[in-house]
Parts: structure tokens; sequence; C-alpha cells
């Protein structure tokens, strides 16, 4: 029996099980978690080097199992998927519960009802909110009447409010109460103190509340989500 000399490498023909690069690659399922935010920032809730993870999106390299299980733990994702992608990523836990109340938040001149119930609990990611630094215990939805924020937000549209910003931290969309009615406003302060009440749909006047009435404009809290139908 002989053997036949060659200089190729049999490492070279072992391709490796979890694809590197192209649709589908690891990296691809890693952009997707990151989203907008950086590498570096990134890296420092998994607990790598930013050095490593541009080189996991690159395609250059391949976390090893143990970094592969550090990068799913911090973002609570299936080890599994973030390794070979498929249906679910999220693991059981990866789910917060918003309740959608029946008090339709008046866009235009509609009422509160402090009798409100919740009508159906809706599901975001805890991913997406704890990127956007949001607590699921202070959140609620509401939908919207009226068409003072037409092109903003529309007759129907859901919004999310984020009940513990309650208070005016800068320009912005808020749930407020005014006169015992429930609107959904883009509020502006002046340099004198006082509130501008703004609607999206210019057919509606601004509002002003001076700065020694501001107490009678309750903010509800900040609007961070909007969502309805395109069609």
């Amino acid at each position: 029996m002989t053997y036949a000399e060659s200089d190729e490498s049999d490492a070279a023909k072992t391709e490796h099980p979890i694809p590197l690069g192209g649709i589908g690659c690891f990296g691809e399922r890693l952009k997707e978690i990151m989203g907008n935010t950086g590498a570096r920032a990134f890296a420092r809730t998994c607990g790598l080097s930013e050095g490593a993870i541009r080189s996991y999106l690159s395609g250059e390299t391949f976390p090893t199992l143990d970094r592969l299980a550090q990068i799913a733990h911090a973002n609570k994702l299936d080890p599994m998927w973030l390794a070979f992608g498929g249906a679910a990523k999220q693991d059981e836990d990866a789910y917060a519960y918003v309740p959608l109340y029946d008090a339709r938040c008046s866009a235009g001149s509609g009422a509160w009802n402090e009798r409100s119930r919740v009508l159906v609990n809706l599901s975001f990611t805890r991913y997406s909110l704890r990127k956007k630094g949001l607590t699921p215990a202070d959140l609620a939805c509401l939908r919207v009447d009226g068409d003072s924020m037409l092109g903003l937000l529309d007759d129907g549209d859901t919004v999310m409010i984020d009940l513990s910003r309650n208070t005016l931290e800068g320009e912005g969309v808020y749930v407020v109460m005014l006169d015992d009615h429930l609107y959904a406003k883009r509020l502006q302060r002046d340099f004198d103190g006082s509130v501008h009440v703004i609607s999206h749909n210019r057919e509606y006047r601004e509002i002003i509340v001076p700065k020694d009435r501001l107490a009678e404009l309750h903010i509800i809290g900040r609007v961070v989500w909007a969502g309805g139908w395109m069609v």
C-alpha cells in the first residue's frame, strides 16, 4: 500500500457547521439583535471586547461556545437560534405584556373614562423595551380619538405611554389631562415658563398654559410608541 503526499490540509476542506457569511449567517443574526446599538455598547452588555463583536459581525471569526452562550444570556436569547437561526429566538420570558385600556384618549374632544378596563394585553419583547430604557410596569396603552394630531397620530391608532414620565422633560408628545379631558398633544416649554399644547393638525389652534396655571395641566405620561394600520 502506498500513500500519495499532498500539501493540502484537511482543515481547508472542513466547512464550519455554522454559516459565517451570507444570508442567514451568524453575523446577520447578531446585527438583528443589536439593532441601533453600537458595537462598543453591545460588547459592554455582553461582557466582551468591541474587537470580538466586530469580528463576529464581519464574519472573520465565530465565537466559542462559552462566548456564544454569554451573548445569548445577556440578550435573553435561545443559544441554538443565535447559532443556527430558526423560528424562535427568544426564551419564554422574553415578552412583556402592556395593558390596552378601553379609555380612548382624545386627540380632539374626547373624555376620560375613570372606570376604564383592560381590553387586552399587547406583547412587546423585553429586549426592545430595555433598549429604550422602559420598564413594563410603568407602561399603558390607549387608543386615539379625533384628528387633531392627524399625520402623526391618526384616529384609532394605539399609543403607549410611560406613566413614570409625568413631568415635562423636554419637547415631545404626551398624554395630558386638561379640563377633565384626556389629550395626546405635543408639549413645548417657552422661555417664560409657559407650556404650549400643540396639535399636529394645523386646523386646531395652539393652547398656551401660563406658568401660574401649570398645576391645571396634568401630565399622565409621555408617548413612547404608536401603532396603527397603514391601509
